[in-house]
């Protein structure tokens, strides 16, 4: 299926698109999931320290048979511990004796500043325990602050990335191109399974229906079409044989514009949303605070 590899900065290629287990939980349920999609077809995984289900991702890889080699393994130092000790356990959790791709999960998390945090994912790469180092969720001007005193650029930034955020992340993306970086996207399907009803509902199911297939393998297309690597789950193996046949779409610049533009609507509504209850709860602030200078005999008016 044409989820083609991604060759990377640093000369190494990664999978296009990744089973993440950030919402499995852990125990055997995990381990059977990451199995189901090791079945199916996916050849990258990718996991993080905070998710605490690395010991049964490990499990799951192990139990496939599938050489070391045969599997991309990506992780995150999410700050549990520093990065020298949090590497080291994430190796062993995972059973192997590097991970191909090892990210910075939040820039919050740069402490004292970003500067320190990548030398010490440098330290990671020379040590032998990552093969890539990257980031995610860095914004441009942390980007340009990371890359002023990098020796070893990051391979990747892994950032939220559906239709109704592709406007206010184009800026990131934009960056990243510029530089060799590659975007990876989580919470794809978000506008399906969190924000049904809105803009985007039509032109997807109308591009689905007319290509016969789910409107979610539509929007998969659409972000290989955008140039990104996917990250993205299920528990159904059905799903995760659709997502792995939307490797195979072909989307027409119309459909890739349509998608756009009920992105953008989309957008627009959202923020409206938001800055309606921003003014809903400024007015009841208002109005008890109001209450209270009455009652206090305060003359505000």
């Amino acid at each position: 299926m044409p989820w083609d590899l991604v060759k990377l900065n640093d000369g190494r290629s990664m999978p296009s698109i990744a089973y993440g287990t950030w919402t499995l939980g852990n125990g055997q349920s995990a381990v059977d999931q990451v199995d189901q999609a090791l079945s199916v077809g996916f050849d990258h995984v990718d996991t993080a320290q905070s998710y605490r289900n690395e010991q049964e991702a490990g499990q799951a890889l192990k139990e496939s048979g599938l050489a070391r080699s045969d599997i991309f393994v990506t992780t995150k130092w999410s700050g549990q511990a520093d990065i020298p000790t949090s590497i080291r356990n994430s190796v062993g959790n995972l059973g192997i004796s590097y991970v191909d791709l090892y990210l910075v999960h939040s820039p919050r998390l740069a402490v004292p500043d970003i500067p320190t945090t990548w030398k010490q994912m440098e330290q990671v790469v020379k040590d032998g325990l990552a093969k890539s180092i990257g980031i995610s969720n860095f914004n441009v001007e942390q980007m340009q602050e990371l890359l002023n005193s990098a020796n070893i650029k990051p391979v990747a930034n892994q950032i939220l990335f559906h239709p109704y955020v592709y406007a206010q992340q184009k800026p990131i993306l934009d960056f990243a191109s510029q530089h060799g970086i590659i975007i990876e996207a989580y919470s794809l399907l978000i506008p399906l399974t969190h924000q049904p009803g809105g803009p985007l509902d039509k032109p997807l199911s109308s591009i689905a229906s007319r290509l016969d297939v789910s409107p979610d393998q539509v929007l998969m297309a659409w972000a290989k079409a955008k140039g990104v690597v996917v990250v993205t789950t299920s528990s159904k193996e059905s799903r995760l044989k659709g997502y792995l046949a939307a490797g195979d779409l072909k989307l027409t610049s119309d459909d890739i514009d349509a998608i756009d533009e009920a992105g953008a609507a989309g957008a627009r509504r959202l923020t409206a949303k938001t800055l309606l209850r921003r003014a809903a709860g400024l007015a009841l602030l208002t109005a008890g605070a109001l209450a209270v200078c009455s009652y206090l005999g305060i003359d505000v008016l």
